[in-house]
């Protein structure tokens, strides 16, 4: 097993014996006699686990424990004592030491010790890996798109991210709200802490509030054990409510009293538990339209809606498509070990023309799978799907779109500024060409650009 130890011990036969037992199981050992030498080295080193004595002269072990917890909470420390100072030990142990020996110890037992704390590092270091993982593949990144909207939400994004204000992410299904709280979460100071997602339509609303608060042992039929719920689970951290809308007003009243008081109590429990989460909630339901029917608490949506991220459609951010679709088939070809394919032109402009009633989630689907069933590495306008190169399909799209109570001249001029819109996306936004397409001059598109305010 490899590995790199520091053993503390002011006795050099202890450093000597220790660096021959280990370096004879493949584990590079460095031993020093000088505790306050031994907090530098660790300073400058690659160091997976620390072995020191308890009673050294200047510093204890107790005091390379306390340093080592504190400045390498990482790396697993092991108390070497005499038979006399077990109870030292004990404590030291209390205060986070990963396990102590005795002197004089076996061979065998300080083997034994040593390697179940290099496993102990090695799963720690992988966690940490993990979780910078996470922050780079949900950092704010990765929220792909140019369009003026896009950049006002990532903008919002970095300024509210920092903070421990309740955010409520508003948006259509498929828009991206879930990746929207995980950047929150992952751009904050919580980012080491737990992100904890549930979903407040996927149960029924006893379900949910056990899923949430937890319950205790025999609180109901089934509760065979004490179950912590996500407010506990996500304590340190990040809480995600998705279609909060859905909550029951039994359960509306609960968080409420969650949010002003920061403490839970579990189904069927009496006691107060403490909670320190950052609640993140989305909904695709206009909530303020929600509390006028009486559905959904005005309290409590004036606790949640303190930071407000509107996501857009799709099709309010057209100009964004290409990049998501580059996006996906990198992805996709990577996840997929597959050559790096790419849409045609041709097949870019369907794509940009569609409506996308799904949002991102349904471009991203359609990219998915145009890049696994296509053959070619080029991906053409005869690989989409019907739905996306049907132009009486995407006639009737823009249609649907269309207020019934328009009256003609508004008709009118939401299907010019649909029209000028399509040019502009075909033209790749070069307003000139758009201008020819539409047998107009430069500056009255320019013109209509600014009356209909259309952003790019």
């Amino acid at each position: 097993m490899k590995g790199h130890v520091l053993v503390i011990d002011d006795e050099k036969n202890y450093l000597l014996l220790l660096e021959a037992l280990l370096n004879e199981e493949g584990i590079e050992v460095t031993g020093l006699s000088d505790p306050e030498m031994a907090l530098d080295f660790l300073e400058e080193s690659e160091v997976d686990v620390v072995i020191t004595d308890m009673k050294m002269p200047r510093l204890s072990g107790q005091d390379i424990l306390e340093k080592v917890k504190k400045d390498f909470p990482h790396i697993p420390v092991i108390i070497m004592t005499a038979f006399g100072s077990i109870d030292g030990a004990v404590e030291s142990m209390r205060c986070g030491a990963f396990d102590y020996l005795t002197k004089p110890f076996s061979n065998e037992e300080l083997i034994l010790v040593v390697k179940r704390a290099l496993n102990f590092a090695h799963m720690e270091q992988e966690n940490v890996f993990l979780k910078e993982s996470l922050v780079q593949k949900y950092a704010k990144k990765h929220v792909i798109g140019k369009s003026k909207k896009i950049q006002t939400v990532l903008h919002l994004l970095e300024k509210v991210a920092p903070s421990k204000s309740t955010v409520l992410i508003l948006g259509e299904s498929g828009t991206g709200k879930e990746l929207i709280a995980r950047a929150l979460h992952y751009s904050s100071p919580r980012s080491k802490g737990p992100f904890v997602a549930i979903n407040c339509m996927a149960l029924n609303p006893a379900l949910l509030e056990s899923e949430l608060f937890g319950h205790e042992k025999g609180s109901f039929t089934g509760a065979i054990a004490t179950k912590k719920g996500k407010f506990e689970l996500a304590s340190g951290g990040t809480l995600f409510l998705d279609e909060i809308g859905e909550l029951s007003p039994e359960i509306q009243v609960k968080l409420l009293r969650v949010l002003q008081e920061k403490k839970i109590e579990r189904v069927g429990g009496t006691r107060s538990i403490p909670v320190d989460i950052r609640l993140v909630c989305a909904t695709n339901k206009n909530l303020k339209q929600e509390v006028e029917k009486g559905n959904f608490r005005e309290d409590l949506y004036y606790r949640l809606n303190v930071v407000e991220i509107e996501l857009p459609p799709l099709r309010e951010r057209k100009e964004d498509i290409p990049l998501l679709v580059a996006y996906f088939v990198n992805k996709i070809c990577e996840q997929n070990s597959l050559p790096l394919k790419h849409f045609t032109p041709e097949a870019l402009e369907y794509l940009s023309l569609y409506d996308w009633p799904g949002n991102v989630r349904q471009l991203e689907n359609v990219v998915e799978r145009c890049v696994v069933l296509s053959s070619s590495e080029q991906i053409r306008v005869e690989d989409l799907p019907s739905e996306v190169k049907d132009e009486e399909t995407q006639l009737q799209s823009a249609v649907d779109l269309l207020p019934l109570r328009l009256n003609l001249a508004e008709t009118l001029e939401k299907i010019e500024e649909a029209l000028i819109k399509r040019a502009l996306v075909k033209s790749n936004f070069v307003q000139v060409k758009a201008a020819e397409m539409l047998g107009i001059s430069k500056s009255l598109l320019q013109y209509k650009i600014k009356k209909y305010n259309i952003s790019f």
